[in-house]
């Protein structure tokens, strides 16, 4: 009921997009603005509309879009030197951009404002001055107080000045800015308490933006909000320069479940945190961080069968929240290291769980299976395959009479790069052979391609089943070019998506493995059905 609202401001679209290997275009930028509108983010910062007109534009383009209460920001810095701030184009561009709030960072460091922007300590205080006073006329101004907490331990006296040049010409929030990310907790809490301390005659919210190059930005972060600040700038998923920013997820999964007297998001569910985190993965084409809190795939995984026994039992055993709290789910893993409480969890669709000696029995191929290089962790679909077979119930739809693959290249015939692949198959259905072959980009393609062929006139239901993923990895590396092979591929239909494996000394063989039951499973699961 008496809740402190704690503001969250996202700057993924432009400190995120600082990191390496992200690059987002226009239209992914206004995606991603949308979907964080959605959950009720209360600021989102779009970009430097100076540096670039993929930012100009997104300006432009966000105007048109609803985004409800959610404030949306321009990005930029303090006039130049012996420049007016109406004369300076940076100045002017924020100006342009149109936005109800802008953000503006300047120096706090004394160190930096003579080493690098070579200004006297002075003419740094007018530049903030000058440039806040300039850009409130017409918008809230966040002022963000660049590395701030290496300034206050420089110079404690100027750091204050310089928030308090901000302050004076009308900023509404001063953000306190761990900018090389080197601060510990008990730091960042003791220098912002001292800070709103200073500038308790300011009508003036504080702020933090903290970066992880110590793994302490979602700590320092908070310890920002118990000394007083109202407002944790960061990035979904923590993506930016270095070792990124702090990971707005976890700073609102802590506030909201963990910490007591505060809220984020007005209150809003934190269900749609695990969407938004792989949404965004998705949109930067970077792999989700399987071990990341709340809303990773790992983060309620189980594998050990003394700690599945345990949550089958009582789930807050081993598991520090309500998984659908932040909208992920449970997931039991099965290996060599699984107990009987592993299978058991697994085949209850089966209805063997009270059958003692089949789990033993299912238990025994596992680890059989995980010494040769199977893992079954995202092979669910393969898991459920080999239950059906160590059970009796399994009753193949096809059968493989053998197989074959030709590729190569005809590039010296043609005198032109031309690459290809030819599978030919012949399966037995029934009692009935089939024999057929095709063509495709690769081997596996190819293959793919040709057991669909064949199958389609009597499984017509293989039309709807799309290959979404298909990963290899190497088992044992010191055999060289005769290790065994791990083939991962993911399936799906229109209704859920499946894992399958296969394991062997030859890759093609591996593919034909973990694509046999990937086709097995969608068939079984019509049937079913």
């Amino acid at each position: 009921m008496n809740a402190k609202p704690i503001l969250i401001y996202d700057t993924t679209l432009r400190d995120g997009s600082q990191g390496e290997g992200v690059s987002f275009s226009l239209q992914d930028k206004l995606n991603i603005a949308e979907r964080l509108a959605e959950i009720g983010i209360d600021f989102i910062e779009g970009g430097y509309p100076l540096s670039n007109e993929k930012d100009v534009a997104f300006f432009r383009e966000i105007k048109k879009r609803n985004l409800g209460n959610t404030k949306v920001c321009a990005f930029g810095m303090t006039r130049r030197k012996s420049m007016k701030a109406e004369d300076d184009p940076g100045m002017k561009a924020l100006v342009q951009a149109e936005t109800p709030c802008i953000t503006l960072v300047g120096k706090t460091w004394d160190y930096h404002a003579t080493e690098v922007l070579r200004v006297t300590l002075e003419e740094n205080l007018a530049m903030i001055g000058e440039s806040t006073e300039f850009l409130a006329r017409g918008a809230e101004l966040i002022y963000d107080a660049e590395h701030f907490f290496d300034g206050y331990d420089a110079n404690p006296e100027y750091a204050i000045k310089t928030l308090k040049a901000a302050a004076s010409a009308g900023a509404t929030w001063l953000s306190l800015c761990d900018t090389n990310g080197g601060t510990l907790p008990e730091r960042i809490r003791e220098v912002t308490e001292a800070t709103k301390a200073a500038l308790s005659d300011f009508n003036v919210q504080i702020g933090i933006h903290c970066h992880n190059d110590c793994e302490l930005a979602v700590a320092n972060s908070l310890a920002a909000v118990d000394a007083g600040a109202t407002q944790v700038q960061g990035t979904v998923n923590g993506i930016g320069e270095r070792c990124g920013n702090v990971d707005l997820i976890t700073v609102m999964a802590n506030l909201s479940l963990k910490k007591k007297g505060y809220s984020v998001l007005g209150g809003r569910s934190l269900q749609p945190l695990t969407e938004l985190s792989r949404f965004v993965y998705e949109t930067a084409n970077l792999q989700w961080r399987n071990n990341q809190p709340f809303v990773g795939q790992s983060a309620f995984a189980h594998k050990g069968g003394m700690h599945v026994h345990a949550i089958n039992k009582a789930a807050k055993t081993y598991e520090h929240i309500d998984p659908a709290l932040v909208g992920n789910e449970r997931r039991i893993l099965v290996s060599e290291l699984s107990g009987r409480s592993n299978i058991a969890a697994l085949a209850t669709k089966h209805n063997l769980e009270d059958d003692r000696e089949l789990m033993d029995k299912i238990l025994a191929e596992v680890v059989r299976l995980e010494n040769e290089g199977y893992q079954f962790e995202n092979a669910g679909a393969s898991f459920d395959l080999l239950i059906k077979r160590v059970s009796g119930t399994y009753t193949p739809h096809f059968e493989t009479i053998k197989y074959r693959v030709v590729a190569g290249d005809r590039s010296i015939e043609s005198k032109q790069r031309s690459v290809f692949a030819e599978a030919i198959i012949k399966l037995k259905v029934g009692e009935t052979l089939w024999f057929d072959a095709a063509e495709g980009h690769g081997p596996i393609n190819a293959l793919d391609a040709a057991l669909r062929k064949a199958l389609a006139d009597e499984y017509p239901m293989l039309a709807e089943m799309r290959l979404t993923d298909y990963k290899v990895r190497v088992v044992e590396s010191s055999s060289g070019t005769e290790a065994s092979i791990r083939v991962n591929i993911e399936s799906c239909d229109d209704h859920e998506s499946w894992g399958t494996i296969g394991v062997s000394e030859n890759i093609i063989e591996a593919s034909w493995s973990a694509l046999v039951d990937a086709v097995e499973y969608k068939l079984h699961k019509s049937e079913k059905k």
